[in-house]
This record gives C-alpha cells, sequence and structure tokens, in this order.
C-alpha cells in the first residue's frame, strides 16, 4: 500500500503539459479545484473528469499512475460517500432501523467521491508533470510580490518543496523498517486495533530517527554550501511565458469559465428533457 502513494513523484516528459511555464501550471490548478466546488452538478463533474482525462493524455501519463495515486485514498473516500449516503435527508427509498438511504444522499454521496478523486486527480498532475526545483522557483515568484511586506517567500517556498520531495523517501523508509519488522516476526497485520496501534510503535521511532538524520544532513549539506537564502541567489532555467503558454492558459480558462457556468445548462438541458 505504502508504495503505491505518489505524492511528490515527478514524471520526466516533454509534453506541451511538461513545457508550461509552473507559474501558470499551479494558478490553473488552484482555479479547477476552485471550479470543481463551483460546479457541484452533474454536468460540471462530467466537465471535470473530461478536462483532467484530456489533460493526462496529453501529458502521456499512463492510466496506472492514475490509479496508484487514488489506491490509498479509496478507504477515506469510501468512508465519506457512506457518511453522506445515511445523513443527507430527504425522501428515504431505503430504510434500516434509524438508518434511511434517499435519492439525494445517494445523489450527493456520488458526486462528492467523484468530486474528491478529481481533486486529487488534478492536484498529482502538478507534481507529476513539474519537477521539484522548478516548482519551487514558481512558488517563490509567485510570492515574491509580498516580499516587500518581508514575507519570507523564497523560505517558503523551500520548505514546501523539501517537504514535497521527501515524501515518496519517507515512504520508502517505512515500507523497509516495516519489512524488516515483519522479518523478525512483528505482526503489523494482525491483531485487534489497539494491537495494530502498539505494533506500529517499533516502526515509528527509527522512523523519526531516520527523519531527523535526513533533515540533520540537508542542514549540514546546505550550511557547506554557503546556503543563505534567496538573497542573490541565481537560477540555471530562468521562467519565461511564452505564446504557447498564454494560447493554453485562455484555452484552460475558457474551459473553466464554461464549468462555472454549468449548472445554469444543466438547469437549461434538465427543464428541456422534463
Amino acid at each position: 500500500m505504502l508504495r503505491d502513494i505518489t505524492i511528490g513523484q515527478h514524471l520526466p516528459g516533454s509534453s506541451p503539459l511538461h513545457r508550461l511555464d509552473p507559474r501558470l501550471k499551479i494558478l490553473l490548478t488552484i482555479a479547477f479545484i476552485v471550479m470543481l466546488f463551483v460546479g457541484t452538478n452533474p454536468l460540471g463533474i462530467a466537465l471535470s473528469l473530461l478536462f483532467l482525462l484530456f489533460c493526462y493524455t496529453l501529458a502521456r501519463i499512463p492510466a496506472r499512475m492514475m490509479w496508484k495515486s487514488m489506491k490509498p485514498l479509496i478507504p477515506i473516500i469510501a468512508v465519506t460517500a457512506i457518511l453522506n449516503l445515511l445523513f443527507i435527508p430527504g425522501e428515504p427509498i431505503f430504510k434500516v432501523w434509524i438508518l434511511s438511504i434517499s435519492l439525494e444522499g445517494v445523489r450527493y454521496a456520488i458526486l462528492l467521491a467523484v468530486r474528491i478523486v478529481a481533486l486529487i486527480l488534478g492536484a498529482s498532475l502538478l507534481t507529476y508533470t513539474t519537477s521539484p526545483i522548478i516548482l519551487t522557483d514558481a512558488i517563490e515568484r509567485l510570492l515574491s510580490p509580498l516580499a516587500r511586506f518581508r514575507f519570507p517567500a523564497h523560505e517558503l517556498a523551500m520548505m514546501m518543496t523539501i517537504a514535497l520531495r521527501f515524501i515518496p523517501t519517507l515512504i520508502e523508509e517505512t515500507d523497509k523498517i516495516m519489512s524488516a519488522q515483519k522479518a523478525r516476526g512483528a505482526e503489523l497485520d494482525n491483531g485487534t486495533l489497539v494491537q495494530r496501534v502498539k505494533a506500529l510503535v517499533p516502526v515509528l521511532i527509527p522512523l523519526f530517527l531516520s527523519a531527523f538524520r535526513r533533515a540533520d544532513e540537508l542542514a549540514l549539506a546546505m550550511e557547506c554550501r554557503c546556503y543563505r537564502g534567496g538573497e542573490g541567489r541565481t537560477r540555471l532555467r530562468q521562467l519565461h511565458i511564452g505564446p504557447s503558454d498564454i494560447v493554453m492558459t485562455l484555452l484552460c480558462v475558457a474551459y473553466f469559465v464554461l464549468i462555472g457556468f454549468s449548472g445554469y445548462l444543466y438547469g437549461l438541458l434538465a427543464g428541456a428533457l422534463a
């Protein structure tokens, strides 16, 4: 299960999405997430899924990566959907004791689950098509106007990127520790919930020690290289917004506007079919 977590992974490529300016990708990702909460109707969700399918196809990201990014979160999505299924009020279509399921609950649970899936896939697409170093530069550039108010834009971007970069490393380290504990006879997957929690203690202690050791080594390496923050720093790759970036951004914005008005269009379509 831990090996299926793909948060923070980057898949190198030469697709138009890989070449798109990272600052625009961050802004478009935020706009897409906002549109997911604006277009809450079936038409808006369908348009959002079509947009994601087109983007993943354009970026040449295999379907197995989409599944791997979703697989660890399926229990959370299922629990969220079940809670909404049982507690959304409406005319009951199925009732057992004090639990009732309404048509509104079924509709809301399905839309919410699909919206969470689209949210995860949209956020994963950003890291799939953008390397951590370029992502750091983009975040710093976007936050640079706040520097006049003494906002630590470079430090914040550096911390976010380091945290994102070390997620796969910590996941791999956790998997190795759990495999070593199982080889020594530890039963991490058996027993009651309390027993499983207690069995995780021998895993968490070496994991924390490893994380602190890596943090100390990273700080020492940065100090040996005379790291002093973003002051006077030069970059190997300069970020430039070209004509192709502008065209792709305008097309995405136009599509997002369509998603934003999907509620009105869905109402017209429902009225016409009625």
